[in-house]
Formats: C-alpha cells, structure tokens, sequence
C-alpha cells in the first residue's frame, strides 16, 4: 500500500497515538485534550513541538482520510486510535520501531531496543536490526522503504536510522545531539577539569620538592625517556 508523506505534526499525532496506546492503555484511545497533551511532551520527544488543539484536529481529520486513525465508538467526547499496522501494512515490531523513530527522530538499533521496552520487548539488538533492514528494504509493490539507514556520523560507532514516512531525509539536518552544542559544553567541561588537575599535579609536585628540601633528600631520577633521548635515538 502507497502512502502520502505526513506533515510532521500528522506523524507527532499518530506516533503519539501509537506509543499510549501500549503505555497508558486504561486512558486509550485518547481524546482531543490527550492527543495534544501526548505531542507536546517535554521527555521523549525529538524534536520538542508546540501542537494546538486546532492542529491536532486537522492532523487527525487528514490521518482518518486515509486510514491511518480512527474514531472511537461511543462516549460524549470524542476519543480516537490508530490504525497504523493495517494501513501501513508492517508487523508489530515493525511498527513499534517507526512509532519511536517519529517521535524521537533518529537513533542506533541499540537506543531503539532500549526506547522499545515499554513498547514491545525485542530479544536482542540484531532482532531490532533484522526489523529494520526489512522495513529498508520494503519492495515498492508494498510502497517502497520506510526507514533509510544514516551514514556514521564522526565520533559515533552505530549507524542511526531514521524514518521516511514524511518523505526523504535531509541528512545534513540529522546530526546527533551529541555533535552539536551539547558537545562543545562537554568538550569545554572536559577542558575545564584537565586545567584543574595540571594546576593539582603542579601544587603536589612543588609540595614535594619542598619536602625533599627539608628533608636534605636528593630527588629519584626520572626513568623515563625525555623528548630529547627519543630524538637522539630516532
């Protein structure tokens, strides 16, 4: 089955929808308050977005036009599910792993394993893998790929994945967190406490000079070889 690309706040609604029906079951399926209450959550959330009550609305009238949710029968408000495994056509586990990629933006098979748990239980990494080079590989007869595998990104060691089912993904724009200010913070913090340790070891070294002073001792030689032995013998 062919789908239409999402906007980004039909697939915040939709992922949202997906993720409490496993997480809050008792409070499912949601209603308008709690569709836009479950899209503007501050944890769990890549990115952070502000949905209204209007936007959610149209979000979930589009998602009904094409099977992606459903109203609820019964009840005075109004309270909708998805339908996600039967119009995307994907397996649970499948489903589980593109519900966390909408939500959380790219990840690593391990992060998606650890994300999943209240979701579905993978038993290992390569099980997450295995989901996921399915979903890569999808044949266009049943609407082409749904994931797309990122290229490594300097100074991380998985591969991430991400989601296409807003369309193409615009590599340059998905760089981990971790490669972005938040690691600049890190490396000056790491700086910082280099600086303090070199001030320590100065203050202990001068501290025992000063005690072999007093002591009339003569400093052990060094055995280690200096920048000038290693250039003599090189």
């Amino acid at each position: 089955m062919s789908l239409r690309h999402l906007t980004p706040i039909e697939a915040r609604v939709l992922a949202t929808l997906m993720e409490k029906a496993r997480t809050v079951p008792d409070t499912y399926p949601l209603s308008l308050n709690g569709v836009v209450t479950g899209c503007n959550q501050k944890t769990s959330r890549e990115p952070v977005m502000n949905v209204t009550e209007g936007e959610a609305q149209e979000a979930l009238d589009d998602l009904r036009s094409i099977e992606l949710v459903r109203e609820a029968a019964g009840g005075r408000v109004a309270r909708f599910e998805h339908n996600f495994q039967r119009g995307v056509g994907v397996p649970e586990q499948s489903a589980v792993l593109l519900g966390l990629l909408m939500l959380r933006g790219p990840q690593t098979a391990g992060e998606l394993r650890i994300n999943s748990d209240r979701w579905y239980r993978f038993a290992d990494i390569s099980s997450v893998e295995g989901f996921l080079d399915e979903l890569r590989e999808r044949s266009e007869e049943k609407g082409g790929p749904l994931v797309v595998r990122l290229p490594r990104a300097p100074g991380t060691r998985e591969d991430r994945w991400a989601h296409l089912l807003c369309g193409p993904v615009d590599e340059s724009t998905t760089v981990p967190t971790g490669a972005g200010p938040g690691a600049a913070a890190s490396a000056s913090g790491l700086s910082a406490r280099i600086s303090v340790l070199e001030s320590e070891v100065s203050q202990l070294k001068q501290m025992v000079a000063r005690l072999y002073s007093e002591l009339g001792v003569s400093p052990a030689p060094e055995t280690h070889a200096t920048n000038e032995d290693h250039t003599e013998t090189n």
